[in-house]
């Protein structure tokens, strides 16, 4: 990396990797199963139920629903892979703004709360700082719990080389109007910043796919361009051809010292080729057991969410969703201040509650993440990766026992360093004295947005009000944190929670 632009432009690949998995913490699964078809135009059916879920239920993951408060006494424990997808809020965004409600099973809490600026402080090290902070809900007996994570930031001058290997859906349903221009804009903007120790090959695919470039230095950035001005709209979707020749080509091109990764921008609608999930699913896992990752950069008004999230779930990666070009600008350089390398793999949340003092709890999202108990400690059950400069965030809401005092709860962080794979963790606990009796009056102004944002997610997927306010009362919320933050993305949440209450 020559300078700071460079940092920002290649940073979308390390912020949005932190690809988390996981299965119920009752049921201890990490990964969906199922074999469903994929139509053309339509995101596909979400999959099988892992075994040890009720066949007669669908899970909350599947239907939308916030999951159920748990019973603190048998099960003071909640665990989960740490997740950095925000695809979730930014396709809700698009169909909002087009006059749209988002599809409930597409809505992640924890995707609208990581979309946004957190401000929490750095650790000294290459591993996490730990915060947990919370709030009293009024009349209630509840309250808020928010934990965060924060990674270091990134230091462009020392970061490794990349090989990038990007895969471009051109199929027909790319055709909508500025979808693929999109694609190509950003495309170019990065190769104009690369370095020269990073390399990118371009892979193409509609029915077929064909490499346009192999991977090639960044320094022929004629010849990266010229490839990327070759992306033109063809024929139908085979995803699977178009994966198996990225990888096939990234694997030809390792480098065991650099970031090797495979780029996917695509609608995710396949409709030809290998169209179930499982298979397209297990080349992308065996793949990142290569140490070869995975960013699914998702576009389109038609787009397939469940199979995107899933592939970048499989990989090793992240989802993120582009739906304009202030979007790409907001994706490819101005919110990123990472670059390509980790500070942690496979790194797990556990969040140990004191039965004397919460009577249940109930995780906001992460319905996907959650994992058992003793999968923490397991250092072979796949968590997320982290870049740096993250941060991750978590929101629980638990009902207090009336008259207790003390310990609340205990939040830890395991990780593993990404070049020698020890284990490391770290630790805070939250004393029910220190949570603030005003939720709008006694917390930061980054809480009260995180707030607002999961609790506009809950509406979204279920109507639930999880601090206890309709949309219009969040809205108000909304543009009060606009003003005190100055947060252009604040400004905007407000308008999108006005829009979804003037939908009824």
């Amino acid at each position: 990396m020559k300078s700071c632009p460079l940092a920002i432009a290649l940073a979308v690949i390390a912020l949005l990797l932190a690809a988390a998995c996981g299965g119920s913490s009752e049921s201890g699964t990490s990964k969906p199963v199922g074999e469903p078809r994929i139509r053309q135009g339509e995101a596909a059916a979400p999959p099988e139920r892992p075994a040890g879920r009720e066949a007669e239920a669908p899970g909350p993951a599947e239907t939308g629903a916030p999951a159920a408060e748990r019973d603190s006494a048998p099960g003071q424990v909640s665990t989960f892979a740490l997740d950095v997808d925000t695809a979730s809020y930014g396709h809700a965004r698009r169909v909002l703004a087009e006059g749209g409600r988002p599809d409930p099973a597409q809505v992640r809490p924890e995707e609208f709360v990581n979309s946004f600026r957190q401000d929490y402080a750095e650790p000294g090290g290459d591993g996490f700082a730990v915060h947990l902070d919370g709030a009293r809900l009024p009349g209630s007996g509840a309250a808020l719990v928010r934990v965060g994570l924060q990674t270091r930031g990134a230091d462009p001058e020392t970061r490794r080389p990349a090989n990038l290997t990007f895969v471009v859906d051109v199929s027909g349903s790319m055709a909508e109007p500025g979808r693929l221009d999109l694609v190509r804009e950003s495309l170019h903007g990065l190769v104009d910043q690369l370095g020269p120790g990073d390399r990118v090959a371009v892979v193409a695919f509609s029915d077929e796919a064909e490499t346009l470039v192999p991977m090639t230095p960044a320094t022929g950035r004629a010849e990266l361009h010229a490839a990327v001005e070759r992306l033109t709209v063809r024929q139908s979707t085979n995803l699977e051809a178009g994966l198996a020749e990225g990888y096939a080509e990234a694997a030809r091109s390792f480098r065991s010292m650099a970031t090797n990764r495979v780029i996917l921008l695509s609608d995710g609608l396949a409709n030809t080729g290998e169209t179930s999930w499982q298979g397209i699913l297990d080349r992308v896992k065996e793949s990142a057991g290569r140490r070869i990752t995975l960013l699914c950069v998702g576009v389109g008004r038609e787009y397939g969410d469940a199979l995107m999230e899933q592939l970048a779930d499989n990989g090793d990666g992240a989802a993120v969703y582009v739906g304009s070009a202030g979007d790409a600008r907001e994706v490819f350089a101005e919110r990123l201040t990472t670059t390509l390398d980790l500070r942690a793999r496979d790194a797990k949340a556990q969040v140990a509650f004191n039965p004397s003092v919460v009577e249940s709890y109930r995780l906001i999202g992460y319905e996907n993440r959650e994992l058992a108990a003793e999968d923490f400690r397991d250092d072979a059950r796949d968590g997320g990766e982290i870049g740096p400069g993250h941060s991750v965030t978590a929101l629980y809401r638990v009902r207090l026992r009336v008259g207790a005092s003390g310990q609340l709860a205990t939040a830890t962080v395991r990780w593993q360093d990404p070049d020698t794979r020890h284990p490391a963790e770290a630790s805070r606990s939250l004393d029910e004295r220190d949570l603030s009796g005003a939720l709008w009056e006694g917390t930061s102004p980054r809480f009260q947005v995180d707030v607002v944002a999961a609790s506009f997610a809950e509406h979204l997927r279920s109507r639930e009000a999880t601090a206890g306010l309709g949309l219009r009362e969040l809205g108000r919320h909304a543009t009060r944190l606009a003003e005190t933050t100055e947060d252009p993305m604040v400004t905007e949440l407000a308008g999108l929670i006005d829009r979804a209450a003037a939908l009824g």
